[in-house]
């Protein structure tokens, strides 16, 4: 019943965190935050799980920030920070930096955030006072600290946000070596769009004796989503995508495709159609990145033409439509694409264009969402290779734990790990010592060859 729905006078927040909440618009809070702001402020462990755009980021920075300023007079050292945020993505790292900004700016506390693809040395320079709260990404995060600017002696809260794609995504021996740097004594706090059931059991290895929130299934998409799929041949989907647009009016577009080359691509032809596009990637230096998506946030930009990395730092509550252009290989990132819209309890919808090729990864879609995706039928674009039919659904099954890769990892976020770089310079070092064997070496070979 509506009368008994909590709201946030009730959750033990601060005034002035109250006020920051009012400033925003909100008196209800969404299911989730509901339930972890309390157990955060609580100084439990938390594992949280819920669908995308059900207001986590706030269901963490929240009590976070009330934790924080309810230990007055606490004085950070230099380089040292009271609570680390970890993010897979720069998008993301941004995105939960502004949350700690937009809710804390009646609260004295400071905080930062880094990650590559930017300079480092602006970076240090805000560290040597202290912060706060610090947002990173694993690979910058380790560049700092291999550079002694910045320590955890004082460090009292651990967040993984987007836990599942942290762990399952080469992030592992990154978050284990900073793990390692860290007081034991300390809150840990784990919040993601989906836990599958292997990183579960390995997330469980990282908290003590955790509450477990989930207010959603696992890999559910959000009931407002409208989802729907159009058969189409390879070569024709972007004149599919072209008429889609133009045809419905659609005035604010986030579309995935598959690779770096594909985005760019696509975007030159929508632009050659007379539409406003951007690409945002891995490749784009993170000053475009941050351009493209300011452009279209505000309206700028028609089309934002995206690549999986920014499937989780894309926060805006009216994007009415997200496509498809292409299928992701791993199917929990279909999940996070369309979870882009229908946020903050509005309205959305999601079109996948889907050729015969990519039928096993509908399959698999299908499978992990639990669901058949409505078809239809667009009579001016009638495949001429049909896509074959949707298999019926089978219950999830909890998958085995996969071993912790030990070659090197190339982060996504385009920093590599502190041990791939010693490893590489040790390697390198390796083979000068081994020059003089190797000209003798060769020198065997080739008085060999002339002695044949």
């Amino acid at each position: 019943m509506s009368s008994t729905a909590p709201k946030f006078t009730d959750l033990g927040l601060s005034e002035p965190l109250l006020k920051a909440v009012r400033d925003q618009g909100y008196e209800t809070p969404s299911p989730i935050q509901a339930q972890a702001i309390p157990a955060v402020i609580s100084g439990s462990d938390v594992m949280a799980a819920a669908q995308t755009g059900t207001g986590k980021t706030a269901g963490f920075t929240l009590p976070l920030l009330q934790r924080l300023s309810s230990n007055k007079g606490v004085k950070v050292s230099a380089n040292n920070v009271r609570a680390l945020v970890l993010t897979p993505t720069r998008e993301l790292a941004a995105q939960v930096s502004d949350s700690i900004a937009t809710y804390g700016k009646y609260l004295n506390l400071h905080s930062t955030v880094v990650f590559g693809g930017v300079k480092i040395n602006p970076q240090m320079m805000r560290l040597r006072q202290g912060v706060d709260v610090l947002v990173a990404t694993p690979g910058r995060l380790m560049d700092l600290y291999n550079q002694n600017a910045v320590k955890f002696s004082q460090l009292e809260v651990l967040i993984l946000d987007e836990a599942d794609r942290m762990l399952d995504m080469g992030f592992i021996r990154d978050i284990k070596k900073i793990i390692a740097l860290l007081p034991s004594k300390r809150q840990n706090l784990l919040f993601s769009a989906t836990f599958s059931p292997d990183i579960r059991a390995l997330a469980k290895g990282l908290v003590h004796k955790p509450l477990e929130i989930s207010v959603s299934p696992e890999n559910s998409t959000a009931e407002k989503v409208t989802q729907w799929l159009t058969a189409v041949d390879k070569k024709r989907k972007p004149a599919v995508l072209t008429h889609l647009i133009k045809e419905n009016s659609w005035q604010q577009v986030l579309v995935f495709t598959k690779t770096k080359h594909g985005a760019n691509k696509l975007t030159r032809h929508l632009e050659a159609e007379g539409l406003t596009a951007a690409a945002i990637h891995g490749n784009k230096s993170q000053g475009a990145r941050t351009k493209a998506l300011a452009s279209f946030k505000d309206g700028r930009v028609q089309i934002l033409v995206a690549t999986d990395i920014a499937a989780r730092g894309i926060d805006i509550d009216l994007l009415p439509n997200v496509v498809n252009f292409d299928l992701p290989n791993v199917p929990e990132d279909y999940v996070h694409r369309i979870g882009r819209t229908a946020r903050a309890g509005n309205t959305g919808q999601a079109v996948s264009l889907v050729c015969s090729d990519e039928l096993k990864l509908l399959w698999d879609i299908e499978h992990v969402i639990q669901q058949h995706i409505e078809r239809q039928t667009l009579e001016k674009f009638v495949p001429i290779n049909a896509l074959g039919e949707s298999r019926a659904l089978k219950p999830l099954k909890a998958k085995k734990l996969k071993k912790p890769r030990t070659e090197k990892v190339e982060h996504k976020d385009g920093q590599r790990s502190a041990s791939s770089h010693t490893s590489k310079q040790r390697s390198g070092k390796a083979q000068t010592g081994n020059t003089k064997n190797t000209r003798i070496n060769k020198s065997k070979r080739s008085s060999y060859v002339s002695g044949k």
